[in-house]
């Protein structure tokens, strides 16, 4: 059995000193109580989620991008407008709530920027929380849709509520511009107005996986999925781009909500694998790890995006030291993440940084004279510039047409 620290590419580790992560903190707004099995949140320590490196579609290593051009909310501060709102829908209360909270708090870092820029144009953000669950979505999708001051929408976060209400925003033509949504089947539905602000889950399992298997080196590892819709479709892709490596013998499903894993590291210890990857949230990977540890496992421990968040070193406690968590998102610069603590008194979140280029997008838009729903998707489709954590620029189907990858590490 190898080591549960692979080896790394050799040049990755100079970029932490020059970048903060996107949710490095040891608390969180939308905290909730540890869950059964795991270490105390005081066990974690000094543990944070760190940057490792950005890779491609291969796997390899590729340079950070340069944010030096980055679109500023604050634009020119002469833009004039009528009092308008952008709407921002995902989990604000519920097990995974520091997600929705990350991205809520991105935006209104944006906003707070251009409104102070720009006194004769003042927006709003203006949020609704769905805890994440699809029903509830639907339940809040029509008070949205409903709301005439809302005319574009920041989400909604997670890809099962997403699935359940695009139809909704697309017949009442609203902007819903995704900082977290990655299942890749979204964009297959004819939405002509949703799009992605990152890569969506058949970019990041291929290329975590072919990771895993070129540079980590892992020769068996155990996919183990929840039942949401963003865990199946990650563990598919996963699956699929591991190969040989994914051990078909270890495969294992959980639900959303539990906190008994006994069964599941009964069957993934049977086999001895050098890694376990885990797709789904860090409400449930929290309690996973710290019972395979528990267990006497010590092969690797690998998450994605669902599961990089402060809330998972928190729960997680030591257990999660040394844990692999991949993501679409980007490390957050240096001046963002004082902005951004500045304001909060906590520091940046998953997802902080995309939120925040998203809602400048759609301030650019209200600051070049759109004034309806309408008129904003028309804006975003031909959008074409620099944001933070990349350069922004959509396909047909809503996906950008370049994305990558990063590997974060719990150190």
């Amino acid at each position: 059995m190898r080591s549960s620290t692979p080896r790394l590419a050799g040049t990755a580790l100079v970029l932490v000193a020059g970048l903060v992560l996107a949710g490095c903190s040891s608390k969180d707004a939308g905290d909730s109580n540890s869950p059964s099995g795991t270490d105390s949140a005081a066990a974690s320590g000094d543990l944070s989620i760190q940057p490792v490196v950005q890779i491609d579609s291969e796997g390899k290593e590729v340079p950070a991008a340069d944010s030096s051009n980055a679109a500023n909310p604050a634009g020119d501060g002469k833009a004039k407008c009528d009092p308008v709102s952008i709407g921002m829908a995902g989990a604000l209360t519920g097990p995974n709530a520091a997600l929705g909270i990350n991205i809520l708090n991105g935006a209104k870092l944006a906003v707070d920027q251009h409104n102070k820029a720009n006194p004769d144009c003042q927006v709003t953000v203006k949020d609704f929380d769905t805890e994440g669950d699809p029903q509830k979505a639907t339940q809040v999708a029509p008070t949205i849709v409903g709301d005439a001051s809302v005319i574009g929408l920041l989400g909604p976060a997670f890809s099962g509520e997403t699935k359940a209400v695009g139809t909704v925003f697309h017949q009442a033509n609203l902007l819903s511009l995704t900082a977290s949504a990655t299942n890749p089947d979204l964009t297959k539905n004819g939405w002509t107005n949703f799009y992605r602000g990152l890569a969506n889950d058949a970019v990041q399992g291929p290329s975590v996986a072919k990771y895993l298997v070129g540079t980590a080196g892992f020769k068996k590892v155990c996919v183990v999925q929840d039942d949401s819709d963003y865990g199946v479709g990650l563990a598919e892709q996963i699956t699929a781009g591991l190969g040989s490596a994914a051990d078909s013998a270890c495969a294992a499903k959980v639900k959303q909500g539990d906190k008994d894993f006994s069964a599941t590291v009964q069957i993934v210890k049977g086999e001895s694998p050098d890694a376990v990857f885990y797709a789904g949230y860090y409400a449930e990977a929290a309690p996973f790890v710290s019972q395979l540890r528990q267990g006497g496992m010590t092969a690797a421990f690998v998450s994605a995006d669902g599961t990089n968040d402060p809330q998972f070193v928190k729960q997680a406690g030591n257990a999660s030291k040394d844990a692999y968590l991949s993501c679409p998102c980007g490390p957050a610069p240096e001046q963002f993440a004082k902005d951004y603590k500045a304001m909060f008194n906590i520091d940046s979140g998953v997802y902080s940084v995309e939120a925040y280029d998203l809602a400048t997008i759609m301030l650019k838009g209200i600051d070049s004279g759109v004034k309806d729903r309408a008129g904003l998707v028309d804006y975003v489709k031909s959008y074409d510039g620099d944001g933070l954590a990349r350069h922004y620029k959509w396909d047909a189907d809503g996906e950008l047409a370049s994305a990558l990858i990063w590997i974060y590490q719990v150190k």
